[in-house]
């Protein structure tokens, strides 16, 4: 591997915009090219490069001691030209992305036998992360706002890749709740533009003061980015969206987009308009966060179709993510550990979940949770990763998702906000119901009728997910490695609290 402590840093940094390039590229390629095999094929080869570049970034990242690296496009500095930035969050970030969406290509790849399906899914996929690498690395709020409309379109089109009345009805509500989303985002941007003159992060952040338009532009831009990522009662368009998609499409969208969205929200909290911020207004998205738990969980209980339980499932889970509001505010030094160990651990058990459930759904041709009785003997794989995920997503050991919990517990004690315990314990064992509901009957000796006869080679797709399913186990085992990441740049990060 190179070493980037001995080159330049204006070498170096030189990798953030080919982090961006190289998906938008292939995304043209895989438009021109008409065959699906060669797109499958260079899609999982530039998949592989991509991860490379994360692990770059990584290092890069690590090798400043976590200060934040800038490279300014075309040589033109801000606040007048176009400038990524990278830190040791936003490169945890790109290497969790890069990592699964390397698992994702792979199992597309067996996953689409329709041709037509897979000629339109190439492009619209490597649009979508081109997308992502971009909100990861963008250095002003205007290109958060370009790379979040990219990344809605192509949502909006994956979504209804397949043509069925049902995805086209979840794509078009999906499209109508992104714009919106969009808009009230963009009209915070141009509420800072006229407070400040400036939208460079780095100078916002330097900057910024909690005046009353600054908090009208956070409020503004905080209810769009909240809408986009579904937190209860703004989660109505998620279940039918990721329901109704393509399995690696809604392993995509759980996965990928919703972090996205929460990693701008978070980001504007906790490091560019932390003056604007108060307690109290944590506090209430916190408290949303609570009742997305509980209300998630009800409805995976209840559901009677095993992909709409796991899309009910990550309406709960996203509810975890905004209990580390109030939490971040008291007690950052600790709480941003979690939201990174937290959105990496989620991140792999959805994208795991999904796909299994997807390769289940394919395989028996339902979904139906009632008639999946003794499936486990017919598709053992797929029940197996089915089983990770969920264990990660209870916040059992030895998953990422029992470290992420475990660091939650230890946040709220410390900030003294003991109450959220109560919600992540209560979220742990409504996680296990409604997921041992999936799995007590997997087990069970089903009749005659609902006998499922499988090939042997109908699983094959899944060795994909299986290596990510073991990432969410070595992440639980070794968890130092993304703590330690993040303390390198605590020291020289502008994380803090509104006070």
């Amino acid at each position: 591997m190179i070493n980037l402590i001995d080159l330049p840093l204006a070498t170096a940094s030189q990798i953030l915009p080919l982090h961006i390039l190289l998906p938008l590229l292939l995304a043209i390629i895989c438009f021109l090219v008409k065959s699906s095999s060669i797109s499958r094929w260079l899609s999982i080869v530039t998949a592989i490069i991509h991860l490379l570049f994360a692990v770059l970034l990584v290092s890069l990242a690590v090798s400043q001691n976590g200060a934040v690296i800038s490279y300014a496009i075309g040589g033109w500095e801000a606040p007048l030209g176009i400038s990524l930035t990278l830190n040791t969050f936003s490169a945890i970030m790109l290497i969790m992305s890069a990592t699964i969406s390397l698992a994702i290509t792979i199992y597309s790849g067996h996953y689409f036998k329709d041709v037509d399906q897979a000629r339109r899914f190439w492009p619209l996929w490597w649009l979508l992360n081109t997308a992502l690498c971009g909100i990861f690395l963008s250095g002003d709020l205007f290109n958060l706002y370009v790379m979040l409309e990219l990344m809605g379109l192509s949502g909006v089109s994956l979504i209804a890749i397949n043509k069925s009345q049902s995805a086209i009805k979840a794509a078009y509500q999906y499209l109508l709740v992104g714009l919106f989303g969009s808009l009230l985002f963009l009209f915070g941007v141009a509420l800072i533009y006229r407070e400040y003159g400036v939208l460079d992060l780095i100078m916002l952040a330097a900057t910024v003061q909690g005046t009353l338009l600054t908090k009208c532009a956070l409020g503004f831009m905080s209810l769009g980015l909240i809408l986009k990522t579904a937190l209860y009662p703004l989660h109505f368009w998620l279940p039918d969206a990721h329901a109704s998609a393509p399995a690696p499409v809604s392993a995509a969208l759980s996965a990928l987009v919703l972090k996205g969205t929460f990693y701008i929200l978070f980001m504007l909290w906790f490091s560019v308009l932390t003056p604007a911020t108060t307690f109290i207004g944590a506090s209430i998205i916190g408290a949303f966060g609570a009742l997305a738990i509980l209300w998630g969980s009800v409805k995976a209980f209840t559901t009677d179709k095993l992909k709409l339980l796991v899309a009910y499932s990550t309406v709960a889970q996203v509810g975890y993510l905004f209990i580390l509001f109030p939490l971040m505010y008291q007690y950052p030094t600790k709480t941003l550990g979690a939201a990174a160990y937290f959105i990496v651990a989620h991140a792999c058990a959805k994208a795991v979940m999904f796909m299994a459930v997807g390769n289940i759904q394919k395989i028996a041709g339902h979904d139906e949770i009632k008639r999946l009785s003794g499936i486990a003997s017919h598709m053992p794989l797929s029940i197996f990763i089915f089983g990770i995920a969920g264990i990660s997503l209870m916040g059992l050991p030895p998953t990422g998702g029992f470290i992420a919990k475990w660091i939650m517990f230890d946040s709220a004690l410390e900030s003294k906000q003991w109450w959220w315990i109560i919600f992540l314990v209560v979220g742990g064992l409504l996680s296990a119901s409604y997921l041992f509901r999936v799995l007590n009957l997997a087990f069970t000796t089903p009749t005659i009728e609902q006998e499922v006869y499988v090939s042997s080679s109908a699983e094959v797709g899944l060795l994909s997910a299986l290596v990510l399913a073991v990432i969410t186990i070595v992440i639980g085992l070794n968890a130092m490695w993304i703590l330690d990441v993040i303390d390198i740049g605590l020291a020289t990060a502008t994380l803090g609290t509104g006070k």
